[in-house]
């Protein structure tokens, strides 16, 4: 409840109701609260005549007994005075503060100090008697349950008084006495409680009413477009772009709905052409990565094409010199046979020759089957291998041109090497992309080292390093780019380390690269124990395995 209570008062509707409800309350109560102290004050007017004019009249009516010193007939008229209603008490206060006849006989003779009620309120500081404060209100004796009114009257010493015979007053003496007439309030304090209940019961009742008009008048001006608002909001807040909020009022709330019907429609043509622009460029990217693919195989084949190349000159040497040696041999092993083995050497030197020319062919043999074995085309195909038998192979079909350009090779693999989960001929290839261009890097001769060994973390290194001229700073960063190269014009395209990187990456690898110039250049690649089958080729390998 009381969140539904927070939740409520946060809405500019219901805070605007709640301070004009403030305000109203505020008004009214203050409304109420001078309408009840000026009715107050016009019944205690009234009041005040009232009692000044009973009290003349018991003056008046006294006046005649007093001038004859008729005590009797004063304390008998007293007496019946104060037996009517709304009459508390009436007494005349002698000159000298005492009681000198009262409706009540027990009061008669008693003294009354100036500083006591009711003589306090007609003398000065200075004991001098003033007429300024002739009325006082007050609790009752009796009770104390209602007010009474306390008017005193003086009796002045008139001519009539100061020369009477019966009289001992001197004419300079102003005042003989007063007239203190205490007038119940009861009936008029019932009828001021009833007035104001009367009065607060209005106020009230208006304030109610005004109060439910002002919450009809501000639902229907203020909070049901702001509640149609909030609501359009929300539906753009859940995708619903181009929702249309009813528009019922030419004021400024009706401009702002205006405006949210309008901002709502461009907000669904933006989303329209988002999404258009979106489904096309998808479909450029989907253009576009076919087009790399293609353009990548066009590069693996094209690198191939090169290192083929380049091999085929290593490999032509390699393979006339021990084809040469066949021929020498078996020349002289036919010219034995057509002579005649005539004695042991000469048939120890024909059987040697025999394993020479066997020899030699199964070298040619090797490195025709590793020179198709690399230069075949085929998906990447995930089996055990030895990283250790791949480098040796790679290394038996470049050292000749490591020979022939006076790089000294020296091998360091692990022996303890655990076989890996790879392609051997996609990583022949890549081994043998980094010997090429570190042999190329040395032309003036140098050394090449080559090693492999285990990491921790269920990976192995393959590390290429040689003392060659180095990379340039500013080419390094790009050095796995396509068609990056530091070779000659005409000795390289750029596109053997792009595919090497490419390579290992499918393998879920990577390779890092260090070069000094003049120093040198170490390329290392990190190769996992456990490749995972690129998902897009599983059907490839399983068609090659």
């Amino acid at each position: 409840m009381l969140e539904q209570l927070q939740t409520r008062v946060k809405h500019v509707s219901t805070k605007l109701l709640l301070l004009l409800l403030v305000c109203l309350a505020v008004g009214s109560a203050l409304l109420g609260y001078i309408n009840i102290s000026l009715h107050r004050h016009d019944l205690e007017q009234v009041e005040l005549r009232q009692g000044i004019g009973i009290s003349d009249f018991i003056h008046d009516t006294t006046q005649h007994a007093m001038m004859n010193n008729d005590r009797r007939d004063i304390t008998e008229a007293m007496q019946a005075i104060g037996m009517h209603e709304g009459v508390e008490r009436v007494r005349i206060i002698n000159h000298d503060g005492r009681v000198a006849f009262s409706s009540d006989p027990a009061d008669v003779g008693t003294l009354q100090l100036r500083t006591a009620t009711p003589c306090a309120d007609c003398h000065s500081a200075a004991g001098g008697p003033t007429l300024q404060k002739r009325f006082r209100i007050f609790n009752s004796n009796k009770d104390g349950r209602h007010r009474v009114l306390g008017v005193i009257t003086p009796i002045e010493n008139r001519p009539e008084c100061s020369n009477a015979a019966c009289h001992a007053h001197p004419a300079s003496q102003r005042l003989l006495g007063v007239l203190d007439t205490d007038l119940s309030l009861r009936q008029e304090d019932a009828s001021l409680a009833s007035s104001n209940l009367l009065i607060v019961s209005f106020l009230l009742g208006g304030g109610a009413l005004i109060g439910v008009l002002v919450w009809l008048a501000i639902r229907i001006v203020l909070h049901t477009p702001l509640s149609r608002l909030r609501a359009g909001t929300e539906h753009l807040a859940d995708g619903e772009l181009g929702y249309q909020i009813p528009v019922d009022s030419a004021d400024e709330l009706g401009d702002l709905a205006r405006a949210f019907n309008s901002m709502s429609q461009q907000l669904q043509s933006a989303q329209r052409e988002i999404t258009s622009w979106t489904h096309t460029l998808e479909h450029r990217v989907e253009q576009k990565t076919s087009e790399l693919q293609n353009t990548q195989q066009q590069m693996l084949r094209v690198e191939r094409m090169i290192a083929i190349g380049k091999m085929s000159a290593v490999v032509a040497h390699e393979i006339n010199n021990p084809l040469a040696g066949i021929l020498t041999y078996s020349k002289l092993i036919k010219k034995w046979i057509l002579r005649g083995i005539s004695s042991e050497e000469q048939k120890q030197e024909a059987v040697e020759s025999l394993d020479l020319i066997a020899s030699e062919s199964k070298r040619c043999g090797e490195l025709l089957q590793n020179l198709l074995q690399f230069s075949r085309s085929s998906p990447i195909n995930l089996s055990l291998s030895d990283l250790n038998v791949i480098v040796t192979r790679t290394i038996r079909l470049a050292e000749h041109k490591a020979e022939i350009a006076g790089v000294l090779l020296q091998v360091d693999l692990d022996r303890n090497l655990p076989p890996i989960n790879c392609d051997a001929a996609q990583i022949e290839q890549v081994a043998l992309a980094m010997i090429i261009n570190a042999i190329d890097a040395m032309p003036h001769g140098g050394n090449l080292w080559v090693s492999t060994r285990q990491l921790p973390g269920e990976q192995v290194e393959l590390q290429v390093r040689d003392d060659g001229i180095g990379i340039p700073p500013e080419i390094l960063p790009h050095i796995f780019d396509p068609f990056t190269t530091t070779k000659e014009v005409g000795k390289g395209v750029g596109l053997g380390l792009a595919v090497s990187k490419g390579i290992v990456e499918m393998h879920g690898g990577h390779i890092e690269v260090t070069s000094v110039l003049g120093v040198g250049t170490t390329f290392l690649i990190y190769l996992p124990l456990r490749a995972v089958l690129p998902a897009a080729q599983p059907a490839a390998a399983m068609h090659e395995s």
